[in-house]
């Protein structure tokens, strides 16, 4: 373990969570922006689209470890029933997002960041997400508004997901660093530790219970790699203090 020039995040139950989360919620201040809307469809109608394109199409390629834009699922749903909007793509991201939960910090996440932004520890960010870099660099900077990420990956951008190597690859070339002087931090033991480890970048598994799925909790499998284990950023402040050179 070397100390880190640069640090990679995961997003979700990494730096933010998204308490509350309600898609019918957010389907419902997206229609606020409609146009044309000659069906008459309904916001059950529109749950019923997204169970179709989203939860069944999309989903079926997500399975295979590759990834689709969500503005492109978007596309797909709403001229299936033919409704259009007074937003931009990107726009449609955030209204929907927004309304199906605003998000929020997970615990010392921010002052996490402050602190390895004092000592000069860059920083960038990596998420397996159906939306946009640009919804999620909103989200980012609405929430963590000290943050200095560089470069903010969704695998909906790269149409692959964590914990295909490409991903890791490509960041650490953005970075301009060689892989052993990135750590990665992430909760998923797979998809953050395995992947990241798998190039030489060293992994950071942040293990925290706020807001996890206790169903999905217990079919985690241990990390098959070397790796840092915590449960709260302090911890890896205090390490991070320890190993300063």
């Amino acid at each position: 373990m070397k100390y880190p020039k640069m640090i990679l995040f995961d997003y979700g139950h990494t730096l933010l969570y998204e308490p509350g989360w309600n898609s019918v919620r957010g389907n419902e201040e997206l229609l606020k922006y409609v146009t044309k809307n000659p069906n008459n469809c309904t916001l059950d109608d529109v749950r019923k689209g997204a169970e179709l394109i989203f939860g069944k199409h999309i989903e079926c390629i997500r399975k295979t470890g590759y990834d689709i834009s969500g503005q492109i699922g978007n596309k797909v749903l709403y001229e299936y029933l033919g409704i259009e909007f007074s937003l931009t793509p990107l726009e449609m991201e955030t209204v929907f997002w927004s309304g199906a939960s605003m998000g929020a910090i997970m615990p010392d996440a921010d002052k996490m960041l402050d602190y390895i932004n004092k000592n000069g520890i860059r920083s960038a960010v990596i998420s397996n997400l159906l939306w946009s870099g640009a919804a999620l660099t909103e989200r980012l900077n609405r929430l963590l508004p000290n943050n200095q990420f560089e470069f903010v990956m969704t695998s909906s951008d790269y149409f692959m997901r964590k914990p295909n190597r490409i991903l890791f690859d490509i960041a650490a070339r953005k970075a301009g660093v060689t892989s052993d002087e990135i750590w990665y931090c992430g909760d998923d033991p797979q998809a953050d530790i395995e992947g990241a480890a798998q190039v030489g970048i060293y992994p950071v598994w942040y293990d925290n219970d706020t807001d996890k799925d206790c169903k999905g909790r217990s079919n985690e499998q241990l990390p098959q790699c070397e790796h840092l284990h915590i449960h709260e950023w302090n911890e890896m402040i205090d390490l991070l203090e320890k190993t300063k050179t």
